[in-house]
């Protein structure tokens, strides 16, 4: 199926890795030219690069002069910017309980899983305002509606993020801007499966393996296995896409292997 991204452009934060580069690599094989930021690139970001199809962009998006420095980037490089895909973000399991999280982590946590978008797409909207048109997909997750103690804050931030989606798609929608994000449940990536990520955290205070975590993770998902980051750039690149997802705007869609089964 034809997206219509051929000689699109495209911003997408937190590029280097994972997620968000499996989102870079989709873009730029369906012939957009991609912006990609994070704090350092990649060898696999790189890649992309070397054909002139991405530009890596180094940027602190936890700053608050961050984003729209990735933004001004992006308008010098190409004039235009006609995706945005806001997927920065961190979690780190809270394993001694709510009275332990300070200050300091939930700031970090709200900065990264939401006020990153927040400050990406309040740069990005006046030349989306511009030309009529845009299509913004914010990565949000499953908890964003699925409550749980052990990531308090970064669920915090991801339901705010969710919400500021559908508040977004009502104002910006009359001028052509479609907004929409997507909550993935685990997903096969170093936030889950690396050195230090999820996984490894809570085998770390539990006694446990993080083999065992990982594996009792991915049984509660009814595919019985972990979202691969290549699914969600699929369906980044559905909504992001005008020609098949023209009328599709304020949408939450989740992909999580049906790890959740409440109903809304």
């Amino acid at each position: 199926m034809d997206l219509g991204l051929d000689g699109k452009v495209a911003v997408v934060t937190g590029a280097s890795k994972g997620i968000g580069l499996a989102i870079a690599a989709a873009l730029v094989a369906e012939g957009a030219h991609v912006i990609a930021g994070a704090r350092s690139s990649s060898t696999q970001l790189d890649a992309l690069t070397q054909d002139g199809a991405a530009r890596a962009v180094a940027v602190d998006l936890g700053t608050v002069e961050g984003p729209g420095l990735l933004v001004d980037a992006a308008l010098a490089d190409r004039g235009r910017i006609d995706i945005l895909v806001n997927n920065v973000g961190s979690v780190t399991p809270r394993t001694t309980g709510f009275l332990l999280v300070t200050d300091d982590e939930w700031a970090h946590s709200i900065t990264l899983n939401f006020l990153a978008a927040v400050r990406t797409t309040r740069a990005a909207l006046p030349a989306m305002l511009t030309a009529g048109r845009g299509s913004i997909v914010n990565t949000a997750s499953v908890n964003a509606t699925l409550p749980d103690p052990a990531v308090i804050d970064y669920g915090a931030a991801k339901a705010a993020l969710v919400n500021l989606t559908k508040a977004l798609s009502k104002e910006f929608g009359p001028h052509g801007i479609r907004v929409n994000s997507i909550s993935p449940g685990p997903v096969a990536t170093d936030l889950w499966l690396g050195a230090g990520g999820v996984a490894h955290t809570i085998a770390a205070t539990t006694g446990s393996t993080a083999d065992s975590v990982a594996h009792a993770a991915a049984a509660q998902a009814v595919t019985g296995r972990f979202t691969k980051p290549e699914e969600v750039a699929d369906l980044a690149l559905f909504l992001a896409s005008d020609h098949v997802a023209g009328n599709i705007t304020g949408a939450n869609l989740t992909i999580d292997g049906g790890f959740t089964t409440e109903t809304h």
